[in-house]
């Protein structure tokens, strides 16, 4: 089997792409966005012609919302599922964060009224920038800035108090999260398990359960009493003595090569995955690392990381530098030029490669 390519298909990277930037968030389950405009890159070349505009106006719209959920870091997820996802990780990720609360000297009672004091602020559609909320708090004698303002937000998102509103220009809001998000049915903990499962392992797959526990921050026997629950949706193999897991049925796939994909840092296609060296062209897997690793975009080539990219923005257009480590073909250079044609479409600027 292999996993790079399977990935690409069952991702929507390769053949299929889905009708808008909501649908992408929803197929995936959950999608890495502490770089919103990497993330927004990522959701568009999964969709069929999204440019960054669309995917804008679907997040300020409300179609997907931003918080911290799975990880101690933000995801774009469904706003129908904020609610039974903060509930199931929302735990482990306070788990984390409970050492630097005490050093931040963050107690229950100080985060209850910070809690109390955004909500008033926020009441009414009456969306706010970090710094705004953090402007209010110190005006109520809560030192909010640095770290400690991260964390007071940040536990304001796990609470289900707040998620992002729209954007004000190129800064990021806050809006009460029941404003923002029509009530859902909750969910019991194993429904929520089972669904976070069945969609890591249709979107992702195949992947481990270690695999799992990495994205989802839960458990490794999370990942496994999930897996259970969802027996026979679910199917096994066996790669390099690892066991594998995808969504049944599990179909040939046939990708047309040679593709290329200038995928953005924390891409779901490298990120989500505990172990990635199926994800990496052996050049890449030890060199990744003193490059930038997940914080640096990065070039693919049938699926596997390859290098790395950046990209310089001018006043008539964009240049986009790669930096390969392995030597292209004439046919995988013009690949990586149709990648590059991509990414112009998407920000509707010209883009030109260097050096490639």
């Amino acid at each position: 089997m292999d996993l790079a390519k399977h990935r690409l298909v069952n991702q929507h990277l390769v053949g299929a792409k889905l009708g808008t930037p909501e649908a992408v968030v929803r197929w995936l389950g959950a999608v890495q966005a502490q770089d919103f405009a990497g993330a927004t890159w990522g959701l568009a070349q999964r969709t069929a012609g999204a440019d960054a505009a669309a995917v804008e106006r679907a997040f300020d719209a409300g179609a997907f919302v931003r918080t911290h959920v799975l990880r101690p870091t933000w995801h774009f997820v469904p706003p129908e599922d904020i609610r039974w996802m903060l509930a199931l990780t929302a735990p482990r990720v306070k788990a984390t964060l409970a050492h630097y609360d005490r050093r931040l000297e963050l107690d229950a009672a100080t985060l209850r009224r910070s809690h109390d004091l955004i909500a008033v602020s926020l009441r009414d559609g009456r969306y706010r920038t970090r710094m705004e909320l953090a402007d209010v708090l110190e005006r109520a004698g809560i030192a909010a800035r640095g770290q400690r303002l991260g964390h007071l937000m940040m536990h304001a998102e796990l609470d289900a108090l707040v998620c992002s509103g729209p954007r004000r220009g190129k800064q990021q809001t806050y809006a009460l999260l029941d404003e923002r998000v029509a009530p859902a049915p909750p969910l019991t903990r194993d429904e929520a398990l089972a669904t976070l499962v069945r969609r890591y392992f249709a979107s992702h797959g195949p992947a481990t359960a270690h695999d799992f526990a990495w994205w989802s921050g839960l458990k490794v026997s999370d990942a496994r009493a999930g897996l259970g629950l969802l027996a026979p949706e679910v199917e096994q193999a066996t790669v390099d003595g690892k066991t594998y897991w995808t969504a049944a049925p599990v179909t040939p796939v046939e990708v047309e090569e040679p593709v290329v994909h200038l995928l953005p840092n924390y891409d779901e296609h490298v990120v989500a995955y505990r172990d990635r060296g199926p994800s990496c062209a052996p050049e890449a897997r030890g060199a990744l690392h003193v490059r930038g690793g997940l914080d640096a975009h990065l070039v693919a080539l049938n699926g596997l990381v390859v290098g790395g990219w950046r990209r310089s923005v001018g006043r008539t257009g964009v240049v986009v530098k790669p930096d390969l480590l392995v030597a292209l073909r004439r046919s995988e250079r013009a690949a990586l030029a149709r990648a590059a044609e991509d990414y112009s479409r998407f920000l509707g600027l010209p883009v030109a490669l260097e050096g490639a």
